[in-house]
């Protein structure tokens, strides 16, 4: 029996492990079908491109009194107008083009008896037939990559134009030339495919952030959680989505926002930011200890100055004018790191301070006057420029209550207004300064967001928009791709007969 028990606990113990380990997203990114197809149209051009450059060798062959040698291979033309990049369950991206034209032109050198002739020759590969499948996958580092890819292409027919003095004599003899011709071009597609697809777009894939630096005290934190999950209309990627201090990387809160559930499809690209994405935030911020602000001197507004020495009148009487008379410091400290709140209405943050009020008189320790808590809400805007997210806060909600006794809390009242006026004419500027400069959200450079919409939801926020390139697909690839062209290991289909 307890050899059993034993051997139970041994089924379970895995499932429970994952179970527990997983964790729901901070950030996830919906490519929907819309942005598939504008993103096929840089992608057939990419295509096309990779396709010109393809290096077809020199071919050479004698038949009977028939010898010919052709060099100099070279693609002038591609006609690619019936394609579609489609999604394809459950971790695939499908290129299909048919009936493709290919137009070539190289150098014959012909022999036949004794005719000899050297000149041009054009020729097209007609119903060109091209189907690729790109496996997505989440590498070790939590990257989003291409892990695999199967490639077939077949081409219908090869037609070729002579020119020269013997072109009617030749004419007749082309299919020689043709058919080596259709052979060694069919070889070389799928190989110059395979080389754009595994090594060139990986090379964009990794302009993608997955852990990078925000500023001088946070990071973020973009790997992804598990594998991209294709649908047959969208494509759907978790990212840890998680702020952290540079000064202490595993100190993080748990993660206790709700799953993103994104069901919106009409746009070409949403992305969900629970709570917890803004909360990682604020705890690296506090923990990093810059979630603080003294104000001294001129700083401080003459008329709150006034209304603080008659509020602390009794104090200053205690104590020698010389020092009763000095300027006078507010230090201001969030206490407790602020929270952000979503909701349908909209996105609020609590933020909890110690507000000490000192005098500093000249070459002695400041003398405290007060020490009090401060509690406020902020209204949080979040909006999405390019690929930066930013967020802009105003104050909504402020109160003030002293740390001693509640008889001192009620003679605080008067300060609350000035002090608010204070927090919105210095402090709030200071934040919105820090977050104006935002942090950018994972996608591949050159990719820009256009006309957001933003809605609200219960635990989340979902910002919807579309797609606009601002560099092409071969200028970030050019600007990115590494020297090595190796080839990762992976399975390839054999090319049809030809």
């Amino acid at each position: 029996m307890t050899s059993v028990l034993v051997y139970l606990l041994l089924l379970v113990m895995p499932f429970v492990a994952s179970k527990s380990s997983s964790q729901n997203p901070g950030c996830r990114i919906r490519i929907t079908s819309k942005g598939l197809q504008f993103v096929k149209l840089e992608t057939l051009k990419f295509v096309e491109q990779e396709l010109e450059n393809i290096t077809i060798p020199d071919l050479s062959g004698t038949e009977g009194s028939f010898s010919y040698s052709i060099n100099n291979v070279r693609v002038t033309h591609l006609q690619l107008s019936q394609s579609d990049l489609l999604f394809q369950p459950r971790r695939q991206l499908v290129l299909d083009i048919s009936n493709a034209s290919i137009s070539l032109n190289f150098q014959r050198k012909l022999l036949y008896w004794l005719f000899y002739d050297v000149g041009m020759i054009n020729a097209s590969a007609e119903g060109v037939h091209i189907k690729t499948e790109l496996d997505l996958t989440r590498d070790s580092k939590g990257r989003l990559k291409v892990s695999n890819m199967t490639c077939e292409a077949t081409i219908n027919r090869m037609q070729a134009g002579f020119s020269g003095t013997l072109k009617r004599v030749y004419e007749f003899l082309g299919s020689f030339i043709t058919t080596g011709m259709r052979f060694l071009l069919n070889q070389q597609i799928c190989p110059a495919l395979r080389h754009a697809g595994l090594v060139l777009l990986n090379s964009l894939l990794n302009t993608i952030p997955v852990k990078k630096t925000v500023d001088d005290y946070i990071g973020i934190d973009y790997s992804l959680l598990s594998q991209p999950l294709v649908s047959e209309d969208s494509l759907d990627m978790d990212f840890r989505g998680m702020f952290y201090s540079l000064n202490a990387e595993n100190d993080t809160i748990p993660n206790n926002s709700p799953v993103l559930h994104t069901k919106q499809k009409e746009r070409m690209v949403y992305i969900a930011l629970s709570e917890y994405f803004f909360d990682s935030a604020m705890y690296a911020y506090y923990r990093s200890g810059v979630l603080s602000l003294e104000i001294a001197n001129e700083q401080v507004p003459k008329d709150l100055e006034i209304l603080l020495r008659t509020s602390y009148f009794g104090s200053l009487m205690l104590l020698d004018p010389s020092v009763a008379e000095s300027p006078m410091k507010l230090e201001l400290k969030v206490s407790t790191p602020p929270r952000f709140t979503i909701k349908p209405a909209g996105t609020s943050v609590s933020v909890n301070a110690i507000l000490n009020i000192y005098l500093i008189p000249p070459d002695q320790p400041p003398v405290q006057l007060s020490s009090m808590t401060m509690e406020s809400r902020l209204n949080a805007r979040v909006t999405l420029r390019k690929t930066t997210l930013q967020v802009h806060l105003d104050l909504k909600r402020f109160r003030i209550y002293s740390n001693k006794s509640a008889l001192e809390s009620l003679a605080l009242i008067p300060l609350q207004g000035p002090l608010k006026t204070l927090l919105q004419l210095t402090v709030m500027p200071v934040l919105n300064e820090r977050t104006k400069h935002g942090v950018s959200i994972p996608l591949p450079e050159g990719l820009d967001f256009t006309r957001e919409t933003t809605t609200h939801h219960a635990g989340f926020i979902l910002i919807g928009g579309d797609l606009h390139f601002s560099q092409s697909l071969r200028e970030v690839i050019n600007k990115y791709r590494t020297e090595t062209t190796a080839l990762p290991e992976t399975t390839q289909s054999s090319n049809e007969a030809v």
